[in-house]
């Protein structure tokens, strides 16, 4: 990839909050739920309830599609991801320590709203295989599709 577009890419997903995410239902029904989210790189995490539909859905199938979009006052400010992946719980005790202080520290509202247990909640890392790079200020629709090995 190149490294311009690698830096585009990254660009966007540290100046988002939300992405909408889409998982699998064991029904074979694709779920779209928007979610906030922190990044690292490529990689991008993310927290739900340990019983929610997500949740459920990435136990049988950890493929997932997401969007992020910047925000934009005109058509030709256009600027946002696409990309399809897989998600992994996260269960290492320091990585899921660490992934946790990223989302407090870029959203520290979280404390409000986080269960007094927090075997309540469970993270997830979403790891991009293709990514489409949507640019209007280039043109009309205008994309860059990246394979990622």
């Amino acid at each position: 990839m190149e490294p311009q577009l690698r830096k585009k890419i990254q660009d966007i997903l540290e100046h988002c909050n939300d992405m909408t995410i889409a998982t699998l239902r064991p029904d074979g029904w694709p779920q779209a739920t928007t979610v906030s989210y922190v990044s690292e790189g490529l990689s991008i995490y993310f927290g739900t309830g340990a019983h929610s539909q997500k949740a459920t859905n990435l136990a049988t199938c950890d493929r997932v599609s997401l969007t992020v979009n910047r925000p934009y006052g005109d058509w030709d400010a256009i600027l946002g991801l696409s990309l399809a992946g897989h998600a992994r719980r996260m269960t290492d005790e320091k990585e899921v320590a660490r992934v946790g202080r990223l989302m407090f520290d870029k959203f520290p509202q979280i404390a409000k709203y986080a269960p007094l247990d927090m075997g309540e909640l469970v993270l997830f890392e979403v790891t991009p295989t293709v990514v489409s790079v949507l640019d209007y200020s280039q043109s009309f629709g205008h994309t860059d599709l990246v394979t990622l090995a």
